[in-house]
């Protein structure tokens, strides 16, 4: 006689229930009953727990295979029958129910979506704190429907699904969880709403109501502005350096949370101060001033991430061409970078891809040996200087040259590239990988793009890369600028000079674009 532990919730004190051990013979309780025979035979147990009944004939054994709430049937680890279960929600509770859908990716126009996934936190609208969390996968009533597409798309198998509930059996669950609540989630309104009701209404039950909407892509659109982009989950996971979005139901939740925390706690700080952090403050206007002459200890700290985001949001409509910039002489002896290996040094077999911890989540990063990979290499020649016609997402100009690459920095490139597009495939990515080193460009030699990252320091704006001049002599001059101009850098970088690069490999997943940005730390220009 197979043995199966039956959890029935008693609401009691402290939301705890009382374990139950029930003998089953098989399967006859699982898999075999009907959801609602399950359901009255849970009822009628209950109703003699609470009467202090016993509600069985033998306690010999203990397995705990289903975790049977009253509200629905969710499969669980090994676990003490005597352990309290976990709380369950009510209906019309205070809480703010944060929930995202995974479905199946129609075919072809006419075809519905089917339930993959359900996921679901509640949170404390007074603290923002999860108190509740619920997840389960769902087979859908054709298997057939989880087409490759949709697979790409959320990483959910047919294989996933197989031995998972139908949804019959756990919209009990889901709409306890949803019910009298005020619903929150990104895109809720056109997505995943429709996708609740209409499951529902496909197992003929009555489908729950919220008290309150919550979606987060037009009210952040409206009150952050597009400052991510497109403002989809992805974009704003990436401006706030969260992580990649994993397409899981209740990782997204858990993200869009800390999202809204993000955009929340940014207004509020251009609140308190909107003459210094408006984001309406023209920066480029702003006098940049370097004082920092010490090369050997370059920003390493400064986000790169954080970079990216200032960067774009850098008008430079306003260029001159006046020069703005002075030059300092730097002290030979201090004009080497710590920790950048040459191409020479690297060993591609200890080269490796893996998440570096990043706050709640993490950031895909390249070691070697490791630790995170810094590169240099002497002598590249420019292909291409700054550009003023290429524009970036908010009308910009990039700041970014193009250099010709040796053969053994190519390899090392390669290498990082090839191991940093297998993660991405196998965490599920849907974005589109561009390839870090081109071969088919208008020169004849491998080539690559050196990114020069602007950042705000408090009321000011500068380059984040360090920017130096070789003499003939050998002697090394920094150059400091009075402001951001992408002109003037283009006058700079000049198409055949060439230049030392000392830089960071980033590793980002941006606006359903992948791959290894290569982001100039130090730049070191060769007398003309």
């Amino acid at each position: 006689m197979q043995q199966h532990v039956v959890r029935v919730v008693a609401n009691g004190p402290g939301n705890y229930a009382k374990a139950l051990k029930i003998p089953c013979v098989g399967q006859s309780l699982s898999r075999e009953m009907t959801s609602l025979q399950r359901m009255s035979q849970l009822r009628s147990m209950h109703q003699r727990v609470q009467s202090n009944q016993p509600a069985f004939q033998s306690t010999a054994e203990r397995s705990a295979l289903y975790n049977c709430q009253i509200l629905g049937w969710q499969e669980t680890r090994e676990m003490e029958a005597a352990s309290p279960a976990r709380w369950v929600p009510q209906a019309e509770g205070p809480e703010i129910a944060f929930f995202d859908t995974e479905t199946t990716v129609p075919s072809r126009k006419g075809e519905s979506y089917s339930l993959l996934e359900f996921g679901a936190i509640l949170v404390c609208p007074k603290r923002l704190v999860e108190v509740f969390s619920y997840s389960t996968l769902i087979k859908p009533a054709d298997l057939d429907a989880i087409s490759v597409a949709s697979v790409r798309c959320n990483g959910i198998t047919r294989e996933s699904v197989g031995s998972a509930p139908t949804f019959a059996d756990v919209a009990d669950t889901v709409y306890a969880i949803l019910h009298g609540r005020v619903w929150a989630g990104h895109n809720i309104v056109r997505f995943d709403c429709p996708r609740i009701k209409e499951a529902f209404s496909e197992i003929g039950q009555t489908s729950p109501e919220p008290k309150g909407l919550i979606d987060t892509l037009p009210l952040l659109t409206q009150r952050f502005g597009r400052r991510a982009g497109d403002m989809k989950m992805a974009s704003l996971a990436t401006y706030f350096g969260l992580g990649r979005q994993s397409h899981r139901s209740l990782d997204d939740v858990r993200m869009n949370l800390e999202v809204v925390k993000n955009c929340a706690t940014v207004l509020f700080l251009e609140a308190s101060l909107p003459d210094v952090l408006s984001v309406a403050t023209p920066l480029d206007e702003l006098p940049i001033t370097r004082t920092d002459t010490n090369i050997a200890s370059p920003s390493n700290e400064t986000s790169v991430l954080v970079a990216h985001i200032e960067e774009m949001k850098l008008d430079s409509s306003n260029a001159r061409t006046a020069q703005s910039y002075t030059i300092i002489p730097i002290d030979e002896g201090s004009s080497g970078f710590s920790g950048y290996l040459e191409p020479d040094e690297v060993l591609t077999e200890h080269i490796k891809v893996s998440p570096l911890p990043f706050g709640q989540f993490a950031k895909t990063a390249v070691f070697h040996k490791d630790v995170p990979l810094h590169l240099c290499c002497t002598s590249m020649k420019i292909c291409f200087g700054v550009s003023t016609k290429f524009l970036d997402s908010a009308g910009r100009p990039k700041l970014n040259i193009v250099v010709e690459v040796p053969e053994k920095l190519c390899k090392v490139l390669e290498q990082c590239d090839e191991m940093a597009l297998k993660m991405s495939m196998e965490s599920g990515s849907i974005s589109q990988w561009r390839p870090l080193v081109k071969k088919d460009g208008y020169v004849n030699q491998p080539t690559v793009r050196l990114h020069i990252p602007t950042v705000a320091n408090g009321d000011r704006a500068m380059y984040s890369t360090e920017i130096y001049q070789r003499e003939l002599s050998g002697s090394i001059q920094k150059l400091v600028f009075t402001k951001v101009d992408a002109s003037e850098l283009d006058s700079l970088f000049i198409p055949g000079r060439t230049l030392d690069a000392f830089f960071d490999l980033d590793a980002y997943d941006y606006q359903q674009n992948a791959g290894i940005r290569l982001v100039a730390k130090r730049l070191v220009l060769h007398s003309k």
